[in-house]
């Protein structure tokens, strides 16, 4: 019975130390995640996976159709791929002026290229042209230009991308969608941007 009653005490007197122990340390943080959370200000959704079959071949044209955030690329005037975009924070109506977050509306050309864009990878569009300069001149302002089409922010874990209309006025897409762009645009691709 003394055995018993002894061998209760240090069962309580070693679950007393392991409690103390517990608060001494304190709350025990969450334990880790695979995924980060997005930037501050960002928020953030999985990508979709890649596609197959990625296109290999060269397209010809590119068409944008703002109201439905749909990108699609054609070959020899088929359509071969459509991707969904996000456009300007601003998404209604033409771009004006510089920082008014929308993207511009007409017919333009992929006139440059930046592997190492704030993005993950960029394919530039030739606006401003001379009638967006008019237009911007006089509302005695400027155009703003640096519009792309391009993937996710750089800072933002891969297979994660930007919900709704985020950008300045580009045109953004997955990072795998604008990986399988790049490969298949070349200089002078026309690009129509549509309301």
């Amino acid at each position: 019975m003394r055995a018993l009653a002894w061998l209760f005490r240090l069962i309580v007197l070693a679950a007393a130390v392991v409690l103390a122990l517990l608060w001494l340390r304190g709350p025990v943080p969450p334990p880790p995640t695979d995924t980060p959370a997005p930037p501050k200000g960002y928020a953030a959704i999985p990508a979709p996976g890649p596609r197959t079959p990625p296109l290999t071949e060269a397209i010809d044209r590119i068409l944008v159709e703002k109201a439905a955030r749909r990108l699609t690329v054609f070959r020899a005037g088929k359509p071969v791929r459509t991707y969904q975009a996000a456009l300007g924070s601003q998404p209604l109506g033409a771009k004006r002026v510089r920082g008014d977050g929308k993207t511009p509306e007409g017919i333009y050309r992929i006139d440059r290229r930046n592997p190492a864009s704030s993005y993950h990878m960029s394919l530039g569009v030739s606006y401003p042209q001379a009638a967006d300069r008019k237009r911007a001149a006089a509302l005695g302002q400027p155009p703003g230009g640096d519009i792309f089409i391009h993937g996710q922010p750089n800072e933002l874990q891969d297979g994660l991308m930007l919900k709704g209309d985020w950008t300045a006025g580009c045109i953004a897409l997955t990072n795998a969608e604008i990986e399988e762009l790049w490969r298949i645009t070349p200089a002078g691709t026309e690009i129509e941007i549509l309301p």
